[in-house]
């Protein structure tokens, strides 16, 4: 194994050839051409609701959903329509833009091409599909968008926050001019009162919170960063609506915090309001929790399964992401509202499975390259962010404009001669410190919090007692993905030499990684050079990012299992990939729905009673913990992408791998956003029963599909009622090349005698 070697010529890389299962032509299915529908879910600029704000492209990007209705049908060519009246377009006069009929089946990133757009302008577009058999169907809805001062060189359009106006589900009478109210689910926001008063100038008293007593009151002292706040106002005579303003926290309202806009004002999180001298009875027609919130579609996404405890975590994930947008940037929770990369990095996975939405996440991701946070990992996390936006994307405006900048957050001007890095070996000038736009000294952080702050002894800390040394197992990790990743974003800007050199360098890191940190006589890692603990830290994150050889896959996954949860929430997602890309689903399974451990989600629903994930499992394990903590929402995209399987495997979902790993789930189904349209996955697992799977994927969407192997050596799976082989791959029997639509695949348990 040599190092790499800077680029200096450029190579392309080789495709291979996909294997062809082209299910759209099998002589069973019909392929006679019904009438088709017009195109659907229509988004400019990324955006399904760009009327709602304005632009900044001049020349912005289409997509939409191509509404072909018979299975196997393909988009063969499109046209786009733009015009700068809705009358215009309705009569079929595109004064700005006619595409004519563009041979192509592409359905998303399509850029404009007409006649300049003028600032601060309201323009609208609509499109029109033909399908494979050259027929065309009707143009789509017409979607309107706004161009704003056209000025910025390059920005992230993103949309105003919205309001919810939440009734409650309970009001309580504690005595006269006295209730309680129970909203059911913590918010971001205020309340709204409609209020009859016989006199002026009477003051009441309304006091919020996240935690209730037992005898129906708010929490005055609920410790740690749970909220509580009292504000006063003042009542007028007659009926008249009020909107009581939320005092400012100095926290989270400090320099570095993001400040909630002036259109919006003050809010705090809160699920109990206390009324004190209300002047007349009141119901639940006279007050409303109003929650603000990114603008979220609550039906783009829906999980349901045999498990009701996984339903319940599901929920309580899904509604944390929607919470928790009450910013526009995702931010670590109520106590500091600080973008944070890791924090951003498993929001931006669960807000992409939960809703068809993908500018917060790339808005904050931009953000946090110019205002990055301390810890080691979290620059290397800039990496990941901007690979996962261009998967679910397949848009690169955003890599192109930072790509200087991601490839300083690889990190690799820490390198030592064998490619590992470290913060602590005199590599990190002034000069690197500018390249990643950090003003400070970068840590190691590894999980969070550490055993000796915040009085955390007697091993609360959520480090597994991992021994830092300068050459750190998990930071290495995370500099290997984000070299991989790296290399192929730079292969998709077309930067080729620039690929070769991260790939050869990702490459290198990995051969010495596992020559210097893998322990080969116990089949672990240990925690860094010079050690020979091993935390469970030190075994998850390679297990997740690939670096194990196979040969040491079950020996590292044997040990993180028998570590349990001794992570934090966050640590907890790479715990859950790690356990799933082992093949572990029965214990990753078991791990989400623990009804027994405090180290779990049924621990924040069950017994705590959150209704927002929390930033810790408890506040034993950290006792200034927040309940309103979106990093600890990882089931939100654990479930989508492993258990049902769901997870692209070229940019924008053009090819998608659909890879159940039921564990001990007897059936589930999902409903997952993507921006070619919705996937849904449902399968069934009972017990000596066929495993039965039903896929159907969107026009534009062709899907490699994994069944497990049920102890067969036979290849046959019944496809649509057609036998098919398929190929027998690591416990699974994988399909590749099947077709957009509806497809039911069949998988039989083995007979008596049969292997």
């Amino acid at each position: 194994m040599t190092p790499p070697t800077k680029p200096n010529a450029c190579r392309k890389r080789a495709s291979i050839p996909a294997i062809l299962l082209l299910l759209a032509h099998s002589p069973q299915i019909a392929i006679a051409m019904a009438k088709e529908s017009a195109p659907t879910g229509l988004m400019c600029e990324l955006m399904a609701r760009p009327e709602l704000t304005t632009i900044a492209d001049p020349r912005p990007e289409f997509g939409w959903v191509a509404g072909l209705t018979v299975e196997g049908s393909s988009q063969t060519a499109y046209q786009i329509l733009v015009a700068s009246g809705r009358e215009q377009l309705a009569q079929g006069q595109a004064d700005m833009w006619d595409s004519g009929k563009v041979a192509s089946a592409e359905s998303i990133n399509v850029e404009y091409a007409g006649e300049p757009l003028a600032a601060n302008a309201t323009y609208y577009w609509k499109v029109r599909v033909w399908d494979r058999n050259d027929q065309t169907g009707p143009y789509s809805q017409v979607q309107a968008f706004s161009t704003g001062a056209l000025s910025e060189p390059y920005a992230t359009t993103r949309y105003p926050l919205v309001t919810t106006a939440v009734e409650p589900v309970r009001v309580v009478e504690k005595g006269p001019g006295h209730y309680f109210v129970d909203f059911g689910k913590a918010a971001f926001g205020t309340v709204e009162l409609t209020l009859t008063s016989p006199v002026s100038r009477t003051p009441i008293e309304v006091h919020l919170g996240e935690v209730a007593t037992e005898s129906d009151s708010v929490n005055r002292a609920p410790g740690g960063s749970r909220r509580y706040r009292k504000m006063t106002e003042t009542v007028d005579a007659g009926t008249h609506t009020y909107r009581i303003a939320i005092t400012p926290d100095s926290r989270n309202t400090g320099s570095q915090a993001i400040k909630m806009p002036a259109y919006v004002g003050e809010v705090m999180p809160f699920r109990y309001c206390e009324l004190v001298n209300v002047p007349a009875p009141i119901d639940t027609s006279s007050i409303r929790q109003i929650a603000v919130h990114y603008p979220f579609d609550d039906n783009a996404s829906s999980f349901i399964s045999s498990d009701a405890v996984l339903n319940d975590v599901w929920e309580l994930c899904k509604y944390s992401i929607k919470a928790t947008s009450f910013c526009g940037v995702y931010v670590d929770g109520d106590r500091e509202r600080i973008p944070y990369e890791a924090d951003a990095y498993i929001n931006q996975l669960c807000h992409y499975a939960v809703d068809r939405e993908f500018t917060m996440a790339r808005y904050t991701h931009e953000y946090l390259i110019t205002h990055p946070t301390w810890p080691t990992e979290w620059i290397l996390h800039s990496v990941l962010m901007a690979w996962a936006d261009y998967m679910h994307t397949a848009n690169t405006e955003s890599i192109r404009h930072f790509y200087a900048d991601l490839g300083a957050k690889t990190l690799i001007a820490l390198a030592r001669e064998d490619g590992l890095i470290s913060t602590q070996t005199g590599l990190v000038t002034r000069d690197v410190l500018r390249s990643i736009h950090f003003n400070g000294q970068l840590r190691d952080i590894v999980d969070w919090p550490h055993g000796n702050i915040l009085g955390l002894q007697g091993g609360y800390g959520e480090t597994d007692d991992f021994v830092f040394k300068p050459i750190n197992t998990v930071v290495n990790a995370f500099h290997y993905r984000a070299l991989v990743v790296m290399s192929r974003m730079a292969q998709a800007i077309g930067e080729d030499a620039d690929a070769q050199y991260f790939a050869d360098a990702a490459a290198w890191v990995r051969h010495s990684f596992n020559d210097k940190l893998l322990d080969k006589t116990k089949g672990i890692y240990v925690d860094g050079e010079g050690t020979d603990h091993s935390a469970l830290h030190a075994n998850m994150f390679p297990l997740a990012f690939g670096l194990v050889p196979p040969e040491y896959v079950d020996s590292v996954a044997q040990f993180v299992k028998s570590r349990g949860m001794v992570c934090s929430v966050y640590g907890a997602q790479y715990l859950l990939e790690a356990l799933y890309e082992a093949g572990e689903d029965d214990y990753a399974l078991d791990l989400m729905t623990d009804t027994e451990s405090d180290r779990s989600w049924p621990h924040m629903i069950y017994d705590v009673g959150t209704t927002i994930t929390m930033e810790a499992w408890d506040a034993k394990y950290k006792p200034n913990l927040d309940w309103n903590h979106a990093w600890g929402a990882a089931p939100a995209n654990i479930i989508p992408r492993y258990v049902m399987g769901i997870q692209p495997l070229e940019p924008g979902f053009a090819k998608v791998r659909i890879k159940p790993q039921p564990g001990a789930l007897a059936s589930a189904g999902m409903d997952l956003p993507t921006i070619r349209g919705t996937i849904h996955v449902d399968f069934t697992s009972a017990q000596d029963q066929p495993f039965v799977l039903n896929v159907r994927t969107p026009v534009g969407v062709e899907a490699v599909v994994y069944l497990p192997q049920l102890g067969s050596d036979s290849p046959d799976v019944r496809v649509d009622g057609q036998i098919v082989q398929g190929a027998l791959t690591d416990g699974f029997v994988v399909l590749d090349g099947v077709g957009p639509g509806a497809h039911r695949f069949e998988r039989a348990v083995p007979s008596a005698g049969e292997h």
